[in-house]
């Protein structure tokens, strides 16, 4: 990928005071390549300890108004898990569907695509979250560790939904002024 910036106003600024007009080229090489195992877990999981943050710090909170009534901590903690669902729908499923990423891939740098390179469906998000991941989860994880014998890194949930996992690695060079 290729970007060439004209830089006209301060180029005109600069030929005022004698200077010749200047224009930056900056390069990116962008490498696609399949994201290791140990990312994913990682991604995995920044996206649980979210998840269970939310639960334990509402936990927590119910604890501390349950002494006196029962009903402020039970609130606490209904208001608790509904904020946890919601976070996990979002986290789950608009974001991937929206950029390709959820928190935790994006804390690690990988992004989901489709097989062939274009961007993810909302129907092939939900497939592959609410389909896939509950059958990566029932084979007692043995749908998760298929990204580490299959050749392409891909998961069950992948496999399923026919999505792939990758790393991004870019390479930035500024030329010329």
């Amino acid at each position: 990928m290729t970007a060439r910036i004209e830089q006209r106003p301060l180029a005109e600024a600069g030929m005022k005071r004698g200077r010749s007009t200047a224009v930056s080229t900056v390069r990116l090489h962008l490498r696609k390549t399949s994201a290791p195992f140990s990312l994913r877990c990682g991604a995995l999981l920044v996206d649980y300890t979210l998840l269970i943050g939310i639960i334990a710090f509402a936990t927590l909170v119910a604890r501390l108004f349950g002494g006196g009534t029962r009903s402020a901590g039970a609130t606490a903690l209904a208001l608790g898990y509904l904020t946890a669902i919601l976070v996990a729908l979002l986290n789950f499923i608009v974001l991937p569907a929206v950029g390709g990423q959820t928190l935790g891939k994006w804390a690690t740098g990988l992004r989901i695509e489709r097989k062939n390179g274009k961007r993810l469906s909302l129907a092939r998000v939900l497939v592959r979250h609410l389909l896939g991941y509950p059958l990566s989860f029932l084979t007692l994880g043995i749908g998760f560790l298929l990204a580490v014998l299959n050749a392409n890194g891909r998961a069950l949930h992948d496999l399923i939904a026919g999505t792939v996992v990758i790393r991004v690695d870019g390479d930035a060079t500024v030329r010329g002024r």
